[in-house]
């Protein structure tokens, strides 16, 4: 796929406290893995000030929020659209016309979905915690991620360890899940616990969860 190349101006990501903030890591793996040199302001969550010191920074009052220059755009998925249109070394969608109408569709439907997973299997990247009885809804969740993974890769991963071979949005829209799958010890196929072991190993991934354990 190709795109116009564009000079971004100085680039501001507001993200939430790295231990807990699912959200904020998207678009920041993306930022990381396109290669765009940005600064960081981490407002800490779970503090009496928060919804201040978030509404001072975001007018949505949620979390993330891309500043470039007078430019805002918020919400994770957009941020990592904006990122993939300022014409980065590194695609950051499959350049497969096929592949990449997929890697959108799975993308799209972590972001809208999995509310069962998301409420039974919280992120904490500073835990190892037991894995909880895990209601109805959040099973049926855990099958549709591994469908989904199984799926992706079988077609399309034949070029790496990531979903569709190279790393790409969608991997950060999974990343996620990857870390709470992890957390909670959830018994996967061997094809879900490769991809967890391949996105967790990622060098900007072990980053973010090195920085992490200063959040405790």
């Amino acid at each position: 796929m190709s795109c116009g190349c564009t000079s971004p101006s100085r680039l501001t990501l507001v993200i939430g406290t790295r231990r807990y903030s699912s959200w904020s890591l998207r678009p920041w793996l993306a930022l990381k893995q396109a290669g765009l040199p940005f600064e960081e302001v981490v407002i800490p969550l779970r503090r009496p000030d928060t919804k201040a010191a978030i509404l001072a920074q975001s007018p949505s009052g949620k979390l993330p929020l891309l500043k470039d220059g007078g430019t805002l755009v918020w919400d994770s998925l957009a941020i990592c659209e904006y990122v993939a249109e300022l014409g980065c070394a590194v695609p950051l969608w499959p350049e497969n016309r096929g592949a990449r109408a997929v890697a959108r569709a799975v993308a799209a439907e972590m972001h809208s979905g999995f509310m069962g997973l998301r409420r039974d299997l919280s992120m904490d990247l500073a835990a190892r915690l037991p894995l909880p009885e895990l209601a109805d809804d959040t099973r049926a969740d855990i099958a549709r991620v591994e469908a989904l993974w199984a799926d992706c890769r079988a077609r399309f991963g034949a070029g790496g360890p990531f979903l569709f071979g190279r790393w790409s949005i969608a991997d950060a829209m999974f990343a996620p899940v990857a870390t709470r799958f992890s957390t909670y010890g959830v018994p996967l196929t061997p094809v879900s616990a490769a991809y967890v072991e391949a996105s967790l190993a990622l060098p900007a991934m072990q980053d973010w969860m090195a920085a992490a354990q200063a959040d405790v």
